[in-house]
């Protein structure tokens, strides 16, 4: 008659398995058998595949889990990040007088557009030069500040803005040019 050793001393640390004339011992999800086939160790699912999370894997017993950098939300399928957009959530710092700009992660206040002498401001993102200053001479005659939004992932080099030239001048001459930011030479204009 054959011995169910499962019942009788079970040896096994998780499940154990009777056979005829023997048993085997089988380890819960998320564990494996160690060489002496008795014992369950803990499986790193982390150390398989740096895919199992966007970004951070964090072992456990048994399983894992994934977690997101500060002002990330982790998605339903549980391995994803959504950036948090701190301006729509109204979780920000600003000012009143300020802009609240979501930034991967985070997010910046912008300070209202002040316009330097000779310039005087005529909306919220606009500074004009009035011709009569002879000040304005050699100055453009209107210096519009815009704010954009530049989504990552795009396939580069990708057009980001145009400006165009206008015949509403005449005698008027452009020059286009990239007055700061560009440090790195990350852009160009063409």
């Amino acid at each position: 008659t054959d011995v169910n050793e499962c019942t009788s001393e079970n040896p096994c640390t998780q499940t154990c398995v009777n056979t005829y004339g023997s048993f085997l011992c089988r380890c819960e999800p998320g564990y494996e058998l160690e060489a002496d086939g008795v014992n369950c160790s803990d499986m790193d699912e982390c150390s398989f595949s740096e895919f199992l999370c966007q970004h951070e894997c964090v072992n456990g017993p048994g399983s894992y889990y994934c977690i997101c950098p500060s002002g990330y939300n982790l998605l339903d399928d549980s391995r994803s990040c959504q950036d948090i957009n701190e301006c729509e959530t109204r979780n920000f710092t600003c000012t009143p007088q300020q802009t609240c700009f979501n930034i991967p992660g985070e997010y910046k206040c912008l300070d209202p557009v002040r316009c330097e002498d000779p310039y005087i401001q005529i909306n919220e993102n606009r500074c004009m030069c009035p011709a009569e200053n002879a000040g304005c001479r050699d100055q453009p005659f209107t210096i519009l500040y815009r704010v954009m939004d530049m989504v990552s992932g795009r396939s580069v080099p990708s057009d980001i803005f145009q400006m165009q030239a206008t015949t509403r001048y005449p005698g008027a001459y452009y020059i286009f040019q990239i007055k700061s930011g560009n440090e790195g030479r990350e852009f160009y204009m063409r």
